[in-house]
């Protein structure tokens, strides 16, 4: 009975770190998300399917169809292997963006790989929170002037929005 009693103690006295660890509400993001919210939830998104292609960065979001991780056909693997159950999806760009630094946002949770020149490119920058409708993690790249692939996997849904926006 102790023991149990104990356990219980222990993990009621874990669970405010473990949520310490996920912000939640808009207002815990670390940079302004209101542009990427907006591009993320604009009616006009263009929408994806798998393995397709992009001319050029997109002014808006765009809402990308993703399948199951072996249907994917992903160009490079993944840094992070998706668990089973989830999605994943790549989407290429063709005609290189203007070098910079850049924001990658997803309207819901999952793994990003962006790849250019056959590297991954690593986050300068990240910042996510829950419970924030049409946004759940933004991360700042810095872009090369050449095509780049996105890779999303690891999501829970079969589709996700995604906006690639010059960093303000």
């Amino acid at each position: 009975m102790r023991t149990a009693v104990l356990l219980a103690l222990v993990l009621f006295g874990a669970a405010p770190a473990w949520a310490a660890e996920e912000p939640s509400g808009c207002d815990k993001f670390k940079w302004p998300i209101d542009r990427a919210r907006a591009a993320l939830t604009a009616p006009d998104r263009a929408k994806l399917a798998s393995g397709g292609e992009l001319a050029s960065l997109p002014s808006s979001g765009v809402t990308l169809a993703l399948v199951v991780p072996a249907d994917a056909r992903l160009p490079t693997p993944p840094e992070r292997a998706p668990k089973e159950g989830t999605f994943a999806g790549f989407a290429s760009i063709k005609t290189a963006p203007k070098a910079g630094l850049y924001t990658v946002s997803l309207s819901s949770g999952g793994w990003v790989d962006v790849v250019q020149d056959g590297h991954f490119l690593k986050p300068k920058a990240f910042s996510g929170a829950t419970d924030c409708d049409g946004i759940r993690k933004t991360m700042k790249y810095e872009l090369s002037a050449s095509p780049l692939v996105l890779q999303v996997s690891g999501t829970k849904d079969n589709s996700i929005s995604i906006a690639i926006l010059p960093a303000e």
